[in-house]
C-alpha cells in the first residue's frame, strides 16, 4: 500500500468518493467528519451520466442503480401551456455507457461509498471531528479539530460544505453572490403522474411570476419554489399548502413529509488548491440546483483529484485544481445562471422564443444531443465529436 496518507473533511458524497477514489489507488484515506454520523437529509438527487460512469468505476455504480430511479427523459413545462418540451437521454448513447440520469438521495449513496471505503486497509473515519485548523508544512499538513485533536497527513482535500472550516483555515476567499429570493423544498407524499399529464421524473415549469420545478425521488415528489427573502419563514410554511394547490388542487391539503428554505449563493473559491490543500465540492464552489450540477461537479472535483495525486507529480495536482476551478466558473456558474434566469424571465417575446427554442431542440435529435451533451455535464469533461 502507499504510505501516503490523505485526510478528507467531510463525510458527504464528495468526500467519501474522494475518499474511495484514493483508497482504490492504494492510498491510506482518513475521513474527517463533523457531524456524529452520515447526514440523512435529501438534498442533491439527480446523477448526471458522467457522474455513473464515474461511480461504477468505482464499484458502486450497482448498489445507486438498485436504490434509484432510472430517468431516461426531462421535461421543460410551462404553467399555463403544460408541457413544452421533452428530452430523451437515448440520444447520447454513443457518448456514454449511462445514457439516462439517475434519481436517488444523496443520503442513499453515503452509507455505500462508505462501507466500501471501510474494506481497504488504513482506512477509516472518525466522526464529530470539527475542522478548526489545517497547519501546512513542506510535505504535509496537520489539522486540529475543535476539542484539540489533531491528525497528520500528505495532503487535505476539503469536501467540508459551503461553510467549509477547511477554506476558511486556508484563507481563501469565496467570492460571488446571493441570490435575492430564498428556495424553499417541499417533499410530498402524493404521486404527480396522476395529477399532471407527460410528467418525467425531472421537470422545470417556467412561469414569470412563480417557476418551479417538480422533481422525483425514490421516496417523494419534490416541489421546488422561489420565495421571497424577508418574509417570516412561518408565514411562507403556513402559505405553502396554497401555492402548491397552484400547481394542482387535489380538493384537499397535500400530504407533505416535511419542508424546508434556504438562501441560494452563486460562488466560487479563489483558489482549488493552497499548499497541501484542495477544496472539492461545495467547499470550493456553490450554484443553484437548477440544473443538478453541484453535487455531479464536486464528484468530478474528487475524482480528478485522486487521479492527480496518483501520478505523485506536483504539477499535475496543480493543473487538477486549475481545470477543476475553470470548469466551475465556465460552466457550472454559466449554465446554472442561465437556467435560472430562463425559468424567471418575464420578457413575453424572450419567454416564447426560448420555448420555441427548447420544442426545435426536442424535435432535431442532433440539436437533442448537443443540448444534452451540455446539460448532462459529458461536455463539461471531455471532448465530443460533432
Amino acid at each position: 500500500m502507499n504510505t501516503t496518507r490523505i485526510l478528507v473533511a467531510g463525510a458527504g458524497p464528495v468526500g467519501l468518493t474522494a475518499a474511495l477514489a484514493l483508497a482504490r489507488r492504494g492510498f491510506a484515506v482518513t475521513v474527517l467528519e463533523s457531524g456524529g454520523e452520515l447526514a440523512a437529509e435529501s438534498r442533491a438527487s439527480t446523477f448526471h451520466p458522467p457522474t455513473l460512469e464515474m461511480l461504477d468505476d468505482l464499484g458502486v455504480g450497482a448498489e445507486l442503480h438498485e436504490r434509484g430511479l432510472l430517468s431516461p427523459t426531462f421535461a421543460y413545462r410551462d404553467r399555463r401551456e403544460g408541457l413544452i418540451a421533452m428530452l430523451d437521454l437515448a440520444v447520447l448513447a454513443g457518448d456514454t455507457r449511462f445514457p439516462y440520469r439517475i434519481q436517488c438521495e444523496q443520503s442513499k449513496l453515503t452509507p455505500i461509498l462508505l462501507r466500501h471505503l471501510l474494506t481497504y486497509p488504513g482506512c477509516g473515519i472518525e466522526f464529530g471531528f470539527h475542522v478548526t485548523a489545517a497547519d501546512q508544512h513542506d510535505t504535509s499538513v496537520t489539522v486540529t479539530a475543535a476539542d484539540g485533536r489533531s491528525r497528520h497527513g500528505d495532503w487535505l482535500i476539503g469536501a467540508d460544505g459551503a461553510h467549509s472550516s477547511t477554506r476558511r483555515a486556508t484563507g481563501v476567499t469565496f467570492d460571488g453572490i446571493t441570490y435575492p429570493e430564498r428556495f424553499l423544498v417541499a417533499s410530498a407524499d402524493e404521486d404527480l403522474t396522476g395529477w399532471l399529464d407527460d410528467l418525467a421524473a425531472v421537470n422545470y415549469v417556467f412561469d414569470p411570476v412563480e417557476w418551479c420545478v417538480l422533481l422525483r425521488t425514490p421516496d417523494h415528489w419534490r416541489v421546488l419554489l422561489p420565495t421571497p427573502a424577508e418574509t417570516p419563514d412561518e408565514h411562507e410554511y403556513a402559505r405553502l399548502d396554497q401555492r402548491l394547490r397552484g400547481v394542482h388542487d387535489p380538493g384537499r391539503p397535500w400530504r407533505i413529509a416535511h419542508a424546508s428554505m434556504y438562501r441560494v449563493h452563486q460562488r466560487v473559491a479563489t483558489s482549488f488548491r493552497t499548499g497541501r490543500v484542495l477544496l472539492a465540492g461545495d467547499a470550493a464552489h456553490v450554484n443553484n440546483p437548477l440544473g443538478g450540477l453541484g453535487m455531479n461537479s464536486g464528484i468530478h472535483d474528487a475524482v480528478a483529484y485522486a487521479a492527480a495525486l496518483a501520478t505523485g507529480d506536483d504539477a499535475t495536482v496543480w493543473t487538477a485544481a486549475g481545470d477543476r476551478r475553470r470548469i466551475a466558473l465556465e460552466y457550472v456558474q454559466s449554465v446554472s445562471h442561465q437556467n435560472y434566469e430562463r425559468l424567471r424571465a418575464t420578457d413575453p417575446d424572450a419567454r416564447a422564443a426560448h420555448l420555441d427554442g427548447l420544442r426545435a431542440t426536442a424535435a432535431d435529435p442532433a440539436l437533442a444531443r448537443q443540448s444534452l451533451l451540455r446539460s448532462s455535464m459529458i461536455a463539461s469533461l471531455r471532448p465530443v465529436p460533432a
